[in-house]
Order: C-alpha cells, then structure tokens, then sequence
C-alpha cells in the first residue's frame, strides 16, 4: 500500500509492501504486454475524463483494487461512467485485466483505465472536484502504531481525495481489521468536509447495493472476520 506525508498531500512517499507476488501465467503476461499499454493512463499530464475516454463523464477512482472484481463490476453496471483504479501489486493489475479483457463468450469493458503504481501520484494530477467517487476498500492496515504513517487513510491522503470529489460526491471505505476500523473513524470523525451518510449501525454493517462482494471480503468472513462498510458524501 502507499505511503503518504501526513502534512502535504501533494508530497507523495514510496510505495511499502510488495509490488510482485507469484509468476504470472502466460495468458496474463500477454494481457500485462497487450492491453495495459492501451488502458493505462497516461504517465505524465492532466487526467481528465476527456483525456482518458474522449468525452466528459462522471468519474470513480479507486485506490488499490486488489484482484479488480469491485472495478470492474462497477464499470460494467455503469458503462457511461469512466473508472480510474490503480494498484501497485503486478498480480492483481493482471487479475483486474483478465476482468476488462472481452473474448468470444463475453464482450470487453471498455470504460476502465489502470495504473500499475502509486495511487496517489494519479489522484494528484486530477483536476479539483472531478471525481463523483473514490474507494478504499480493504487497504493494508499496517497495525503497528509506529507504521501508522504508512495508512491510506491518513489526513495527507484524505485530503487529497476531499479535494479531488465534487460537491456531493462519496467516499467509500471498507475495512476487516478492528484496528483500522478505529483509526479511520478516528481520521474522518475530525472532519467538516465529509458527512457520514449512516443512521443507524446497520448501515455500516451491511454492504451497501451495488458494492459487490470481493475474493478479498470473502476469504475475511471465512477467517471469521468482521467486515465494515463506510461511505461519506463530500461536503
């Protein structure tokens, strides 16, 4: 997961953690060499939805995809919407491309756009209030109080995200690990930007439609693990 200073949100650190894990297969090289220079956003410049897709959209940015069934399954229930994910872990930009990927028995989705990297050197390059929604979904908790500078979800990171969402556009957070659980309320709690759309504790207990069910989510339940659902409206 990424690393961010705390103070500036413009001033990005490493990535920590692992960025390869088991070798791929072949037919998931191919898609590494073959389609993610044709959807990868670009390295340098402005990211517009003009520049990404053609035409203006809504866009959704999600930060640290995993294996990229959330993206996708997003993408492809709201095909005119662009969706921005990156991710630093080569085995999941390939599970998220095998997603997008059309064949014969299943057409493409051609809405998504992927970033094999840091997250937050992308987010950065978004033009202020362009985005209608970002995710954090299961980001590395990094438990240890002396490696809570390495969380996502940290004032530096979050307010870069607070400026890159419209008015009215929504955060969504989700967690496994009680420790996260507190310092993301603990994080967001302190802030006016952000309203937490939840009324009752059964809101951030029950995933909420259209927030499919991940590899990742699943194998937490099956650990017997708690899972937390949180989404804020942008101010």
């Amino acid at each position: 997961m990424t690393a961010h200073k705390s103070g500036d949100p413009t001033t990005l650190n490493r990535l920590y953690g692992r960025s390869k894990g088991k070798p791929l297969r072949a037919f998931q090289h191919r898609l590494v060499e073959d389609l993610l220079p044709q959807i990868a956003v670009p390295p340098e410049g402005p990211v517009t939805a003009e520049r990404l897709f053609g035409e203006t959209r809504p866009l959704h940015f999600e930060i640290g995809f995993g294996g990229g069934e959330h993206m996708a399954y997003r993408a492809d229930m709201l095909p005119d919407h662009g969706f921005i994910g990156c991710e630093p872990f080569l085995n999941g930009v390939a599970s998220a491309l095998g997603h997008v990927h059309g064949d014969a028995e299943k057409p493409g989705i051609p809405n998504v756009r992927i970033h094999h990297g840091d997250a937050l050197d992308v987010l950065a390059r978004v033009p202020d209030g362009a985005l209608s929604f970002v995710y954090l979904l299961h980001p590395d908790p990094w438990p240890k109080a002396r490696h809570a500078k390495r969380r996502m979800m940290n004032k530096g990171p979050v307010d870069l995200i607070s400026a890159k969402l419209k008015q009215g556009g929504e955060f969504r957070f989700g967690t496994d690990h009680p420790v996260y659980l507190r310092w993301a309320l603990m994080v967001m709690n302190g802030r006016a930007d952000f309203e937490w759309l939840c009324e009752k504790p059964q809101d951030f207990l029950t995933r909420p439609g259209g927030w499919p069910e991940t590899r990742y989510e699943a194998k937490a339940r099956q650990q017997g693990h708690e899972v937390w659902y949180f989404r804020w409206k942008r101010k």
